[in-house]
């Protein structure tokens, strides 16, 4: 009879673990949803358009962007940055290839990274985007980036 009720006990703690799991899965996959939606409509999209307050929403307040770009070291403040993008020639407009790729989004509790590849002018970037989710919202908190050969 122990090993009857033991079996059934460990069985029902199986299944509410599994449930669990099955859960955070599911939100999980939810939030990877959410951040490739805010990468793609976005960034992508701002960067591409040239369009700073569509990027400025997703960035937030406080943000900073380092990195190196040609070997040279990079900061700037979100705003400095949206700033530039709001004053140069689009990729749209300029005519040049233009492509951006989501290569790996990794999500802990409220966390997430994001490491993409966008192509434009002469440019190879390798970005690594971290985000937040804040109110319920994923937003990007850090930008770093580099210049990478082909």
């Amino acid at each position: 009879m122990k090993t009857i009720l033991l079996t059934a006990f460990m069985l029902w703690t199986f299944q509410g673990i599994k449930a669990q799991n099955n859960i955070k899965m599911e939100n999980q996959h939810e939030d990877v949803l959410a951040i490739t939606d805010a990468i793609e409509n976005y960034y992508f999209k701002g960067i591409y358009e040239g369009d700073a307050i569509l990027l400025e929403s997703i960035f937030y307040p406080g943000t900073l962007v380092y990195g190196d770009v040609n070997g040279q070291p990079y900061f700037k403040t979100a705003d400095l940055y949206l700033n530039g993008v709001k004053n140069r020639q689009s990729p749209k407009d300029s005519g040049k290839p233009f492509k951006g790729e989501i290569l790996n989004i990794k999500v802990v509790n409220s966390i997430a990274m994001a490491e993409i590849n966008l192509k434009m002018y002469e440019f190879n970037y390798r970005d690594f985007l971290s985000f937040h989710r804040i109110n319920g919202k994923w937003f990007i908190v850090n930008k770093i980036l580099t210049n990478i050969s082909e």
